[in-house]
């Protein structure tokens, strides 16, 4: 027997059903060997070299038990992990860890997961490449040693939890410095002369007094009159009309970063979205034939595509629109950006029988969505142009001349399959020489407007452009700057907080190649020269963590300290120490100078104050003094306190109606429900004396997975902001941080 070691078990399960019984696949789960998680763990020799100490986490134990136990039942252990360099690093470390020698073991891969690809993939074995698996341990390290050394020198100076990152800061730069334009940016004001001809024809004024005219050009009220004058006593001739024809052209195929920018500007998908969903249709989903990968590797920055899916689209074309669809030489697409992976392919479908109108009955809807996108997009791309008439029509005056531009699809090509984005404008028939009467006249004010913020989609877009990242890095890049709250994501517009500034600033005045694009940028060529065997990857390290670290030695003491840390002058009511007010990632707090020996902590006076007198009203009355009673957050959950507060600190508990929680008992597994208690309500379980579980906040389905914790996460309300607290460790977390992640 024959043993196959992927990485999804969704992928695993779709290969073996292309296999017989001589095949066993497994799958890794991912990594399964990677730096420790809480420690550096990179050591520096005598010649400056960077060894990393790789280490199987607990979690993959199991699963390297599991893969060793059935390599030692096998002949052949083929290593099938992804086929970019990540995947090329994984399968190097998976034959670390199950003990066998990586230059042994037959490496294959294959574009889709198709009987046909893996059949070929077998036998067209070869060898680990170490050039990419190099590459992809510099990368690696170099995101450990920014990361471990940068981040906690913010968090240290700025505020705790803070992150920095070679890609995520030169794109958090990117970010910011759109939002300075728009912040500096001052509006000017410019007018046009709007202009209606005889049977409605819409012209704009193009030149006055013998002068081109440009968007700017007109640029105050008297002017624009002063121009309104002229054309209404000006008479117009018809002295030219052009016709030329204009095409189309086809669209090429989807790669990682085009796919992510059509899926959020058509489907509204996210970036994580789309990758998440591509996942699912490359692993397998089922078909008419049985479970099967229906597209290609979604990671790639190639335009490729196989002669064989080439010509199997081009007789698509030909028996479902015609011979006159379909180019007489299939068309050839090449990407000119550097570092493009060009021996993979693009995103295309797999099986042409697989048409969005049969996958209709066997894919969700969200898959069926990006599923159509990427099919019609491949069809497209091997169609003819779509082609235009476009007419333009001149009308000359004594001072002034005006053009008006026409357009009429004359063959739809493309379009045919997917529709034309733009309608046909037509113009009437005329003849030069014909004079030309005014209809209407209207000048009319405008502002010039800020560049506009960065979308998901466009960010992408300027990553790829800037060679920052490669395809596996855009969407995870984009998702921690939201969960460090770095950025909010507003109507798919990405706005920078406050802090994103504040970071940004310190790292352009203390680590300006961290941040800059053309830094960055060279970095990833280094990376890709080292993956094809032109550069030694540890001098590659050797020279950046050299000058990177004497630049963090010196920011220990050239940054100054934004944290606040101000005495109060008071002391603390547990041990009678300095009280401090501080500064965290939930906002200002008091806390005792002796922490952690004291972990007194208590909310600030302001906020206690305006925290107790705002709320949402309950429809009661204090029957202490009469005033309106709201509805409070505390410690013990929800409680009624007098709007009169601190005048009158009257309370009153709630009693609430008992539900049952749809997450079961985290102890048991039985059913908890809400009941009423002289403290406060509280969460119980049903088998209760035998089980005594109970909480103050509705356990939540989510996990902790600090330092190794696994207690069950309650969702409440801390200090103003909504967070999951561990039941278990009483570590706190945003919500949104925990929602993202899992």
């Amino acid at each position: 027997m024959n043993l196959i070691i992927v990485e999804s078990p969704a992928k695993a399960k779709t290969i073996k059903n292309f296999l017989g019984k001589e095949y066993a696949v497994i799958a890794s789960k991912g990594h399964i060997r990677d730096l420790p998680k809480s420690r550096f763990g990179i050591t520096i020799d005598e010649q400056n070299h960077l060894i990393p100490a790789y280490s199987v986490a607990k979690e993959n134990a199991a699963t390297v038990k599991e893969i060793n136990d059935l390599a030692k039942k096998c002949d052949t252990i083929y290593i099938a992990t992804d086929e970019d360099r990540e995947g090329e690093a994984i399968g190097w470390h998976i034959a670390h860890a199950i003990k066998r020698d990586p230059e042994e073991l037959p490496r294959i891969v294959f574009h889709e997961i198709t009987k046909t690809a893996i059949t070929n993939a077998l036998e067209h074995a070869r060898k680990i490449d170490m050039d990419m698996v190099n590459a992809q341990q510099a990368r690696r390290i170099l995101d450990r040693v920014v990361g471990y050394k940068l981040s906690p020198l913010l968090s240290s100076k700025i505020q705790k939890g803070l992150s920095a990152g070679r890609v995520q800061s030169s794109t958090l730069k990117l970010v910011v410095d759109r939002e300075r334009e728009i912040r500096s940016f001052v509006a000017e004001e410019y007018w046009t002369i709007d202009t209606l001809f005889k049977k409605d024809i819409e012209a704009s004024l193009v030149t006055h007094k013998g002068e081109k005219l440009q968007k700017l050009s007109i640029t105050g009220k008297a002017q624009a009159l002063e121009i309104e004058k002229s054309v209404k006593g000006d008479s117009f001739v018809i002295t030219q009309i052009e016709t030329k024809e204009r095409r189309s052209a086809t669209p090429p195929p989807f790669m990682t970063s085009t796919l992510q920018q059509v899926a959020s500007s058509k489907l509204g998908f996210t970036p994580k979205k789309t990758m998440m969903v591509a996942q699912t249709l490359y692993e397998g989903v089922k078909t008419p034939s049985g479970t099967s990968g229906v597209i290609t590797y979604m990671r790639t920055d190639s335009l490729n595509l196989a002669h064989e899916a080439v010509m199997a689209v081009r007789g698509v074309i030909e028996s479902r629109f015609g011979v006159k669809y379909l180019p007489k030489e299939p068309k050839v697409y090449t990407k000119k950006a550097k570092g493009a992976q060009e021996a993979h392919e693009a995103i295309r479908p797999t099986m042409l029988q697989f048409t969005p109108e049969v996958a209709q009955s066997f894919l969700k809807p969200d898959e069926i969505k990006l599923y159509r996108l990427i099919y019609e997009r491949f069809m497209a791309c091997q169609m003819n142009d779509a082609i235009f008439e476009q007419q333009s029509i001149t009308f000359s005056g004594n001072e002034n001349e005006y053009r008006a531009i026409g357009r009429k699809l004359t063959f739809d090509g493309f379009y045919a399959l997917t529709g034309a984005e733009d309608k046909d404008k037509l113009l009437p028939t005329l003849k030069e020489g014909e004079v030309a009467s005014l209809q209407s006249i209207k000048p009319t004010q405008h502002f010039t407007e800020p560049p506009a913020r960065y979308s998901e989609a466009s960010l992408i877009k300027k990553l790829e452009s800037e060679g920052i990242g490669r395809p596996s890095t855009y969407a995870p890049t984009i998702a921690t700057l939201s969960n460090r709250t770095y950025v909010n994501i507003e109507k798919k517009q990405i706005i920078p907080t406050e802090m994103a500034f504040t970071v940004t600033e310190i790292l352009e005045k203390n680590f300006a190649n961290i941040v800059d694009v053309s830094f960055t940028a060279n970095m990833e060529e280094k990376l890709d020269e080292v993956a094809e065997g032109q550069n030694d990857w540890q001098k590659l390290l050797s020279d950046f963590y050299v000058d990177f670290s004497r630049q963090v030695e010196d920011g220990k003491t050239a940054i100054t300290s934004l944290k606040v840390a101000k005495p109060l002058g008071r002391g603390c009511p547990k041990c009678g120490s300095e009280l401090l007010l501080r500064s965290g990632r939930f906002g200002e707090f008091i806390a005792c100078s002796a922490y952690p020996k004291c972990k007194y902590t208590e909310q600030v006076e302001g906020e206690k104050k305006e925290e107790k007198a705002s709320g949402e009203a309950s429809g009661e009355i204090c029957d202490k003094c009469g005033k309106d009673m709201v509805l409070k957050s505390g410690r013990n959950g929800q409680f009624l306190a007098c709007s009169g507060y601190p005048e009158c600190k009257n309370t009153k508990s709630i009693q609430v109606e008992q539900k049952t929680s749809e997450t079961p008992c985290p102890d048991c597994g039985g059913k908890i429900s809400l009941k009423n208690s002289r403290r406060g309500p509280f969460w119980g379980c049903e088998n209760y004396p035998k089980c005594k579980f109970i909480a103050k906040f509705e356990p939540s389905k989510y996990k902790c997975k600090e330092n190794g914790c696994d207690g069950t996460l309650a969702k409440r309300v801390y200090r103003g902001k909504e967070v999951y607290e561990c039941l278990k460790c009483k570590t706190k977390t945003p919500a949104e941080e925990i929602e993202q992640k899992q």
